[in-house]
């Protein structure tokens, strides 16, 4: 059972080990166990990961804001600004006002770059969120997520916790829990449908582990 609790008021920031992890269902996810809003800073592409997420969650609490920047190109964010003609500033990225928990999905990994100065870890920082770590398991991603728990742990990010996506790997998993030392909050597995009965299903466990 996780030691995680989740605290009123709180920002989750979901962000994940690389590029096609998850973090849309995963916030999707937490966004119904919590009943906590939703927010995209930067969306780069289509299509976009706020109507996704729009159209998984069933509670009428969740609000949607609005991403501060809403880009054309499905690519970094630096190069998708580029591309548009704008260059994204961490001034021009504020909170959206509310009463809720905030769950706040990322772009890419945690040094996917803004500009030629800031990057994903930056925005954590600087919005003082607690990060959910997403790690799809494949070949490969015991380093991934070492090092993106060694780069969290350096920066004295606090973290509640990670979720594990995708086909069960117990060696992997065994590794990286003892490794980090993090609770494992959710594990998703491969689902043939991804609609708002799933989302509700890993809700409910999610709630489960944090009670």
């Amino acid at each position: 059972m996780s030691d995680f609790k989740p605290a009123i008021l709180s920002r989750y920031f979901v962000t994940a080990i690389g590029t096609d992890s998850g973090k849309t269902l995963v916030s999707a996810i937490v966004c119904e166990a919590l009943r906590a809003d939703y927010w995209k800073p930067i969306q780069a592409g289509l299509p976009r990961d706020t109507d996704t997420v729009k159209s998984l969650v069933s509670n009428e609490k969740t609000q949607f804001h609005p991403e501060a920047y809403l880009l054309n190109t499905p690519a970094s964010p630096h190069a998708a600004a580029k591309a548009d003609g704008v260059e994204i500033s961490m001034t021009m990225i504020k909170l959206p006002q509310t009463n809720n928990c905030l769950i706040i999905e990322g772009a890419g990994g945690l040094l996917v770059p803004l500009n030629d100065y800031d990057f994903v870890s930056d925005l954590i920082i600087e919005f003082k969120a607690e990060v959910i770590l997403v790690a799809n398991l494949y070949l490969g991603s015991i380093n991934h997520t070492l090092l993106s728990a060694e780069y969290l742990k350096a920066h004295k990010v606090p973290v509640a916790g990670i979720i594990f996506n995708g086909p069960s790997n117990p060696e992997s998993e065994q590794i990286i829990t003892a490794k980090t030392g993090w609770p494992v909050l959710l594990h998703i597995h491969q689902e043939e449908k991804i609609d708002k009965e799933t989302v509700k299903k890993y809700a409910a466990q999610l709630n489960k582990n944090w009670k």
